[in-house]
């Protein structure tokens, strides 16, 4: 990856120097799906400079490619025109698996060069403008699980996405003997994202057939985000050099724990100091880290429609499945959202644990955080007692959404989602997702068919 500040005649002279003809552009949508495409080098050239238009329905239409008919910002009604994307420098990074093609990420903006309010990266950039102005700078990981099968996208189709095979049986969480199994997967997980600028602080089996979780070293945030999207969407085309889907849904069984996208955060003075750690405290908790904490207990449950963003996403938020289901916190304790790590200054962070793998990690990134500045800037007070025992039975902490329609109601009445992420954003994401639960309703499921069929 080319550092940050790089000019503009140093990597073209690095992309020269490698004989490229061709390099590959994408960007975020809504659902953090990458959206891109190859281009020739001398428009490589040009939109290094000047930017290139990317067709402006990539925040328009759904995960299906099916056109919204509720939000304003894109249409029929307005034909569809392209978008002014900026390519980010920073994100320069060589292709491992993909004969060692260059690749760039971009941002969209307005005509006069200003950010697209729709655009999920430049939403999470606004936010790190106000933790800049604070005099923060956070530090952020994330960790996602995810599913592998021994499918093609093919086979899947011809199955219609049932009796499908996992890479691997069995409920076997932290098996050498399983990853071993894939060991040529396994091993180019690792390598290859090392290759890729995207270094993993660990790889393992996690509890159930053929799921493996994977912790992404920490970075500013923006860079973490990055990371996470890029991780994804890598994860998915080394899987299939292996004749292998990988599948980062929240929960595809219902005998089985769904999977999460937890997000590790911390905030640092200009000075690198995590601000977060206090050895005097009995728990190591400095007070700008309980009013952070006390930000995203009050904040996260308006905010989890940018954390939880299919309808599927509700089916993990159950009890008894490793996610939580109300918004509370504790010292290492895995049933709370909130999971506080405070052992020593340099460890010091907090574990969101609400967001699945399905999450867009822009917008989750922009969530925690915008919850948890909030409570610093405005000095709230964590009132909340820490969790002993099962987070699940803390009747006096507020539930989280249990369903897409009760998240999207919040999320568009929440003040702190005008304030940190403009009205412009708000309405068309709700709208967004309100298009998406619109969608299941229209489907009648295999759950409907076998209780209703023969009985009612």
């Amino acid at each position: 990856m080319t550092e940050v500040g790089a000019s503009y005649e140093k990597i073209l002279a690095e992309i020269d120097d490698s004989g490229a003809k061709k390099i590959k552009v994408a960007i975020a949508d809504l659902d953090g799906i990458l959206r891109g495409k190859f281009i020739h080098i001398k428009k490589f050239k040009s939109a290094l400079k000047n930017g290139f238009g990317f067709c402006n329905v990539v925040f328009g239409w759904d995960s299906s490619d099916v056109c919204y008919d509720n939000v304003s910002y894109t249409g029929w009604h307005t034909g569809y025109p392209d978008a002014d994307v900026r390519l980010d420098l920073s994100s320069c990074r060589r292709i491992p698996w993909d004969e060692e093609n260059w690749f760039f990420l971009g941002d969209f903006v307005q005509a006069d060069g200003s950010p697209l309010a729709v655009c999920p990266r430049q939403l999470l950039k606004r936010v790190l403008k106000i933790s800049d102005t604070m005099g923060y700078k956070p530090r952020v990981g994330c960790e996602f699980e995810w599913f592998n099968f021994d499918e093609t996208p093919a086979s899947l189709a011809q199955k219609d996405f049932s009796t499908v095979t996992p890479l691997t049986p069995g409920m076997y969480g932290y098996s050498l003997l399983r990853s071993g199994m894939r060991r040529d997967f396994f091993n180019d997980l690792i390598d290859m994202m090392e290759d890729y600028e995207i270094p993993l602080e660990g790889l393992h089996t996690e509890t159930g057939p053929g799921v493996y979780e994977a912790a992404i070293c920490n970075s500013d945030a923006l860079e973490a985000a990055d990371r996470a999207i890029l991780f994804k969407a890598g994860v998915k085309e080394i899987a299939h050099l292996h004749g292998i889907v990988a599948s980062f849904m929240a929960r595809w069984n219902a005998s089985l724990p769904g999977c999460s996208g937890h997000i590790h955060q911390s905030i640092e003075d200009g000075q690198g100091k995590n601000l977060f750690f206090d050895s005097g405290d009995k728990y190591n908790m400095s007070a700008t880290f309980r009013s952070y904490l006390a930000g995203q207990i009050k904040f996260l449950p308006e905010l989890t429609l940018m954390l939880a963003p299919t309808v599927n996403s509700y089916k993990r938020l159950v009890e008894g499945y490793w996610a939580p289901t109300r918004a509370n916190w504790s010292i290492d304790n895995r049933t709370c959202a909130l999971r506080v790590i405070a052992t020593k200054e340099s460890a010091t962070r907090v574990e969101v644990r609400v967001p699945g793998a399905d999450m867009n990690p822009y917008l989750g990134v922009a969530a925690t955080l915008a919850a948890g500045l909030s409570g610093v800037k405005n000095h709230l007070t964590l009132g909340q007692e820490m969790v002993t025992g099962s987070g699940y039975k803390d009747e006096k902490s507020q539930k989280l959404p249990t369903n897409m329609l009760d998240a999207i109601k919040m999320f568009r009445e929440s003040e702190l989602a005008k304030e940190w992420f403009g009205e412009t954003f708000v309405q068309h994401y709700a709208a967004s997702r309100e298009w998406e639960w619109q969608q299941s309703q229209k489907v009648v499921t295999d759950w409907e068919l076998k209780r209703y069929f023969e009985i009612i």
